[in-house]
């Protein structure tokens, strides 16, 4: 399974494409395997695994759902305008032989969606609109942090919508943000 191009979360994710075809069709399958699904549920449930990380457009999931019912490694149900694939026993037999690379994926996405829950309660508005969040982790919180996090909230905010340019040059920066405040402190000062 070649998904998961480089980017900060270490072998994770990045910006764009998250997975190829293959491997989208193979977590597809994996999900399909715990029960019969429709299109929308596949989207909603990797955003829920990924924490809102990964959501894959219909654009990506359908070719993906017509791909496997076309190899007939997925079939489908219609009912009235709705679609339920199923898997098939081809199919089972294909996440069987790829049973330990899915587990790492599908463990990556819930690695990353639990970083994705964590930096949305460290950037959580402070009126209480943002998510519930561990308070004892904000207690350590000092008014230079707490004020420089509403800058970099006010700060984004202000720049959206930006270009695809412009967001890649905001994701250097932030990038480049962590790496620092990830680097060892020295040790004279404090």
């Amino acid at each position: 399974m070649r998904g998961f191009k480089g980017g900060m979360f270490g072998g994770g994710f990045r910006t764009g494409r998250k997975f190829d075809a293959a491997d989208l069709q193979l977590i597809i399958l994996a999900l399909l395997s715990e029960q019969p699904r429709h299109g929308y549920e596949l989207i909603k449930i990797l955003e829920e695994r990924s924490g809102g990380f990964y959501v894959p457009s219909p654009g990506v999931i359908y070719p993906a759902l017509t791909y496997l019912e076309e190899t007939a490694l997925a079939e489908v149900e219609v009912s009235g305008t709705k679609k339920l694939y199923r898997i098939t026993e081809a199919g089972q037999a294909r996440v069987d032989e790829n049973r330990a690379l899915i587990e790492v994926t599908l463990a990556k996405l819930g690695h990353i969606g639990e970083k994705m829950a964590h930096v949305r309660r460290m950037f959580g508005s402070e009126d209480g609109g943002g998510e519930e969040r561990d308070d004892s982790a904000f207690d350590r919180d000092v008014g230079e942090v707490r004020a420089a996090r509403q800058l970099l909230r006010s700060a984004l905010r202000m720049k959206y919508p930006w270009t695809k340019a412009e967001g890649i040059r905001i994701a250097a920066i932030l990038e480049q943000a962590a790496a620092d405040i990830l680097r060892p402190k020295p040790e004279a000062s404090e």
